[in-house]
């Protein structure tokens, strides 16, 4: 049997979450395509699903293969649209991480953009607070907000997140409004807890920023829960502008902290086309987003 092609059944299976709808889309029979999948355990010399009447399920061997069978074909399928000269047409399946508060109708009107920019791109998002090891767990991209770049994998800036202070508007009825740095301090505050950012740097309309400890009373690992936590009257707290609807952000003049934003690759031998079209798409609606805010 052609291996190759058995590699391309495999991975069908394991992303159609079956052996009928992928070979459907491959114009073979169910049974051809657990022929080619006994092939590759044969060859390999090793279980790669678990099967019943239902349902496949990756055994730890073959979400390892699963992989590097991906990486692999992908390489492949660049590496022939370059030798045949033709165009590298954004296609395939992209999967993406980002962090847990892009969960928001905003980066959803991006996809639903890029989508209709690229139909012929599947995107595969995930949404973790966690530093995913790329080619381990099989991503392509990942969306960082960070102060620390990571010099194992490519970096592509994208831009600035712009962090604010903000409290609810029952809160600060019954607490009063904080104006000066420190009357903040008095105040308890819900800080992230997969960061060490218990303390904020506050620039004003004139002279130099200073750091400002704050009144740590409950820690997050969730953004937008941090802003639900902000919105019931726990305290004060940090947010993304665009996690912070109905709260009231504390010193307007002052300007608090801006975190990098930016995409992360592997160094592989081809950039997709797929990949780099999804990266300089992100850069264009960051920069598009900033002069909004701008304005």
């Amino acid at each position: 049997m052609d291996t190759l092609f058995s590699m391309k059944v495999f991975r069908l299976v394991v992303e159609s979450g079956g052996f009928s709808r992928a070979a459907q889309r491959l114009d073979i029979s169910p049974a051809m395509a657990s022929k080619h999948v006994a092939h590759l355990e044969k060859t390999l010399s090793a279980k790669l699903l678990y099967r019943n009447s239902r349902h496949v399920r990756l055994t730890d061997t073959g979400a390892e293969y699963y992989r590097e069978c991906v990486h692999a074909l992908e390489i492949l399928a660049a590496a022939a649209q370059k030798a045949g000269g033709g165009l590298d047409k954004p296609q395939g399946r992209l999967r993406v991480t980002m962090p847990q508060w892009f969960a928001d109708r905003r980066v959803a009107a991006w996809m639903a953009e890029y989508r209709q920019r690229y139909p012929e791109v599947v995107l595969d998002l995930s949404f973790d607070n966690r530093r995913c090891d790329l080619v381990a767990e099989g991503l392509d991209v990942a969306l960082r907000v960070s102060v620390h770049t990571e010099p194992e994998w490519i970096v592509r800036p994208l831009g600035e997140i712009a962090f604010y202070l903000y409290a609810a508007p029952d809160y600060l009825a019954r607490y009063g409004t904080p104006d000066t740095p420190e009357a903040l301090s008095k105040h308890p505050a819900v800080v992230p807890s997969y960061s060490d950012l218990a303390w904020v740097k506050l620039r004003p309309p004139q002279g130099e920023a200073s750091t400002l400890a704050l009144c740590e009373a409950l820690r997050c690992d969730n953004t937008m829960m941090t802003a639900k936590l902000i919105g019931a009257g726990c305290g004060i707290g940090f947010l993304p502008e665009w996690c912070a609807e109905g709260l009231v952000r504390l010193l307007p003049d002052y300007t608090l902290m801006r975190i990098p934003l930016y995409a992360v690759y592997a160094d592989r031998a081809f950039l997709s086309a797929k990949i780099r079209s999804f990266i300089d798409f992100m850069v264009e609606k960051t920069a598009d987003h900033a002069h909004a805010v701008k304005r």
